[in-house]
């Protein structure tokens, strides 16, 4: 099946990208490119993400945290590449877990 060939050759270029290997566990990939976002606290942390600056700002409207999900298989939760960068996010919602894909030039750091 030609979809599936090219779903598969695909994601091995998103991984690729970033330098993440699939251990243990596969781990759905999570477009979110358009959301304004940050990383916050010591350790593994959070990830924050919203809609708009404002609303990242004051924690308000369309904003959301998730923990960044850490398992010994992976070596590091936080991918950063050139343009992107891929964070292992647990939700705590559903027992949903994903990698999601952030703009870099959405990030927002020390209160910009």
């Amino acid at each position: 099946m030609v979809e599936l060939d090219a779903y598969f050759k695909a994601q091995e270029k998103v991984y690729s990208y970033f330098g993440y290997q699939e251990n243990w566990r596969a781990i759905p990939l999570n477009d979110a490119r358009a959301m304004f976002w940050c990383l916050e606290g010591e350790g593994p942390g959070l990830v924050c993400y919203a809609d708009s600056k404002e609303e990242l700002a004051t924690q308000s409207g369309e904003y959301y945290e998730a923990s960044i999900y850490t398992q010994r298989h992976l070596p590091k939760w936080v991918y950063r590449g050139k343009d992107y960068t891929m964070v292992v996010a647990d939700t705590h919602c559903d027992l949903n877990i994903f990698l999601m894909i952030f703009s870099n030039s959405k990030e927002i750091k020390n209160g910009q």
